[in-house]
């Protein structure tokens, strides 16, 4: 068996109705659903010109500056994977660029996540297909490998399964494990309605805020004056 550089294949990807289901739940929803406890880290950034990612992730693990295994797999992902790049935060060199974002279009992927530096910023800001990434460089990547495709990824801690939800929008991007994804909808659908009907007191002027003096009388805030 080769350690550190392997192709494997995706068998198991999150049910698409479910990826449907999700994608007009804010990611900071979701993200409350799970007990705060899972991020993709404050530095994976939109660069794109907004809008959802929400598929299944494809995983790549690069050597840092190194972009080999993240080409092969932008031809073996299907159509609405997320590739999900894990270059270790290294931001020397730039893993993707305009070229290799054309052809994940072409290919009609999901979106890409770089956990590492992307070129060409100016063309990927004009366009809507989904990039999330760490950084900005100009230096480009080196293509010797070595990798490894569809293996769990981590990046600030939290980690990626080959085929776990993926999903992305303004605020940043998150993982939900595949076989916990029912169960986090129906809390993050639940927290969303309960912000909906939130958001609809307020603009009425008729939001309770006695939660605020109550909170701070349990903790034992002293109010002066």
């Amino acid at each position: 068996m080769t350690i550190g550089f392997r192709i494997n294949p995706l068998t198991n990807r999150v049910d698409p109705n479910l990826v449907d289901r999700f994608r007009p739940i804010p990611v900071a929803n979701i993200s409350d659903s799970m007990s705060r406890m899972s991020a993709g880290g404050a530095r994976l950034r939109p660069m794109h010109a907004g809008g959802v990612m929400a598929g299944p992730a494809f995983t790549v693990k690069a050597r840092p500056g190194d972009n080999l295994l993240l080409h092969k797999a932008l031809d073996l992902a299907q159509p609405g994977d997320i590739v999900v790049c894990d270059g270790g935060g290294d931001l020397t060199n730039a893993l993707i660029g305009e070229l290799m974002i054309a052809h994940a279009i072409q290919r009609g992927l999901g979106g890409v996540v770089i956990n590492g530096a992307v070129r060409d910023v100016a063309a990927i800001r004009e366009g809507r297909f989904p990039v999330f990434a760490a950084g900005v460089t100009h230096r480009g990547p080196y293509k010797d490998g070595p990798g490894e495709i569809n293996v769990p990824v981590a990046i600030d801690g939290m980690v990626i399964a080959p085929g776990d939800l993926v999903i992305g929008d303004d605020d940043g991007m998150l993982c939900v494990p595949r076989l916990e994804a029912e169960t986090i909808y129906r809390a993050a659908k639940a927290k969303n309605d309960a912000e909906e009907q939130q958001m609809a007191a307020i603009k009425a002027g008729t939001s309770d805020r006695a939660w605020v003096d109550a909170a701070l009388a349990r903790l034992g805030c002293e109010i002066i004056g």
